[in-house]
């Protein structure tokens, strides 16, 4: 089944000292399933990418080998020329108070009927207030 894949999961896959049970799970998934990102997804990758050179966390080889690693994912980026007109980003930023970023994961997932994969406590209690599932780890493993 199809996951709507967010940022935090994704950057825990580079960062050693971020990932956990979950997110080496979610990867494993996603390398067999279909994961789905809004188009800003992209842009919020190499910008922390991007911080992380200049902090001198990652060199730039690093960050091309990552950005390598994600292309090889069967990762579908949505774009929706009318997804600013939709009232449902709106009216969920507002109501839980979020960055239209972070809701446009809630309101992608809401739109196709998928779970989130978060590591985001917020963005994952505003999901789950909207009536979206959330991806956990498999407890068997």
């Amino acid at each position: 089944m199809a996951f709507v894949l967010d940022t935090s999961v994704t950057m825990a896959w580079c960062f050693a000292d971020e990932s956990d049970a979950f997110t080496d799970q979610t990867l494993e998934r996603c390398r067999t399933e279909s994961a789905v990102v809004p188009s800003l997804w992209a842009l919020e990758v190499i910008n922390v990418l991007l911080v992380a050179e200049r902090r001198n966390r990652i060199e730039s080889a690093a960050s091309a080998r990552f950005v390598e690693l994600l292309r090889g994912l069967p990762i579908e980026v949505h774009w929706d020329p009318q997804f600013y007109e939709d009232s449902t980003l709106f009216e969920v930023a507002r109501r839980h108070r979020l960055s239209s970023y972070d809701t446009a994961y809630i309101s992608l997932a809401m739109r196709r009927g998928l779970p989130l994969a978060t590591k985001d406590q917020r963005l994952g209690r505003a999901a789950s207030a909207e009536g979206v599932e959330l991806l956990h780890a498999d407890k068997s493993n």
